[in-house]
């Protein structure tokens, strides 16, 4: 049986699902709460100094819905807690005393100063908390402040808070990355050169949720006003996917410990993250969504995954995709593939000549002998997936790779089953021959 225990940056825990610092961690109760129904961790609710912060007595989210109105999308302008630092501390003492096999670490916020952090982080090591991390993230609010992504996206601030906080604390620090940013490299290799020991992404994604044009007023607002917050949820897994194996495929940060965050819902959620190079994951808008039990589906669905493929261990299933990803010149241009209708699965709705005719190359015909029957035209197939992908049938479109020998009837050209990629092709004018 596969064995869910885990140890990120020498924090142990029973498994490798943690709840993110967000408003599920933010007070005692709902951590206890979350550990009894099996959470193996927790990040506590970001904490700063007093005077705390002050929050919006409105609304603070916003979601975006699938027609089934299933949560696709959270948007949230809370920001850090906004109860008394000793408050907070407290209780983070007590749940670690009384949990002492969870992860209990800290999320942490101060002004950007030595004096700050060399303050705090005494405090938060006296809770006897496993580990601080650095929330260089938040996009909305705090980072008006000087704080948060303020930070987060300036790769000297980064590598000189994570060296304050090596220098004036024992416990493992982790780097809490934005998002915000056009390359999540930097921020994360600074956070290396600070010394850090692990590195957690993403965090939230500025946005604004939408509008309601009968008042003219975005969405949600306080008193007719509304502010830009975070974006979370399924909708931000992708992004956050990416971001993690550019942190893992690097050669100036391979190596270095990642949590993952973004849109995790289920297990295989979860499981993609690990596979991309991160050591355990954080859940926040699940939670939010389903509660606190929904640890469990994650728990058993990983566990059999884990069994069925031979896996023992989490570790033994982390970054094993990582060599998937690679720059898109050094692709094979020399692979083919061709779109399939398998016929017998198909319910003729027509979705897939309707989206190749109008947005793609006019590779599926829909009639014929007369009748209605929808068939690829492998002379102008490019394979491009776009049919497979709204397909409403599972198996009833797919792709099928040529092999060496087999002529691509759009080209013309025989297939060779040799690697060539744009690096090397002769409409590259800077090809190395």
């Amino acid at each position: 049986m596969a064995d869910l225990s885990s140890t990120f940056v020498g924090i142990r825990s029973p498994n490798p699902f943690w709840l993110a610092s967000a408003p599920p961690t933010d007070k005692e109760v709902n951590v206890q709460r979350a550990f009894e129904a099996g959470w193996g961790g927790v990040v506590w609710k970001t904490v700063g100094e007093d005077p705390c912060v002050v929050n919006v007595h409105g609304p603070r989210y916003g979601a975006i819905y699938a027609a089934d109105r299933r949560v696709i999308g959270f948007n949230n302008i809370e920001l850090i807690s906004d109860r008394p630092l000793r408050t907070n501390l407290d209780e983070m003492a007590r749940v670690k005393r009384n949990w002492p096999d969870r992860a209990v670490v800290a999320s942490v916020m101060v002004p950007c100063t030595e004096a700050a952090w060399k303050n705090i982080l005494p405090m938060i090591e006296d809770t006897g908390c496993d580990g601080v991390e650095l929330n260089f993230g938040c996009p909305h609010g705090m980072s008006e402040r000087g704080m948060g992504s303020a930070v987060g996206q300036v790769p000297e601030y980064i590598q000189m808070v994570t060296e304050w906080c090596k220098q004036y604390s024992k416990l493992p620090i982790i780097v809490k990355l934005t998002p915000n940013i056009t390359d999540v490299r930097q921020p994360a290799r600074a956070a290396k050169k600070g010394g850090a020991d692990a590195v957690s992404l993403i965090n939230t994604i500025n946005s604004i949720m939408g509008v309601d044009l009968e008042a003219m007023a975005m969405i949600p607002n306080t008193a007719g006003m509304g502010s830009h917050g975070g974006y979370c949820g399924p909708g931000a897994k992708p992004i956050a996917l990416n971001m993690v194996a550019e942190i893992a495929r690097d050669p100036l940060t391979a190596g270095l410990p990642i949590s993952g965050i973004g849109g995790i819902t289920t297990w295989r959620d979860a499981a993609e993250f690990i596979a991309l190079g991160a050591g355990n994951v954080q859940v926040c808008t699940a939670a939010m969504v389903y509660g606190f039990k929904i640890v469990e589906d994650l728990c058993d669905g990983l566990s059999n995954f884990m069994d069925e493929q031979g896996y023992q261990s989490v570790d033994q299933m982390s970054g094993r995709a990582v060599k998937t990803v690679t720059d898109w010149k050094l692709l094979n241009l020399n692979h083919v593939e061709k779109a399939v209708i398998h016929q017998d699965a198909c319910i003729q709705c027509g979705r897939c000549h309707v989206v190749c005719e109008d947005t793609s190359h006019q590779a599926i015909s829909a009639t014929k002998d007369g009748k209605r029957f929808f068939e690829v035209k492998e002379e102008e197939c490019v394979g491009c997936n776009l049919c497979v992908a709204i397909c409403p049938v599972p198996g009833a479109l797919s792709l099928r790779a040529l092999k060496p020998g087999e002529v691509d009837l759009r080209t013309g050209k025989t297939v060779s089953g040799e690697y060539a990629n744009w690096t090397t092709h002769p409409n590259n004018p800077s090809a190395v021959v």
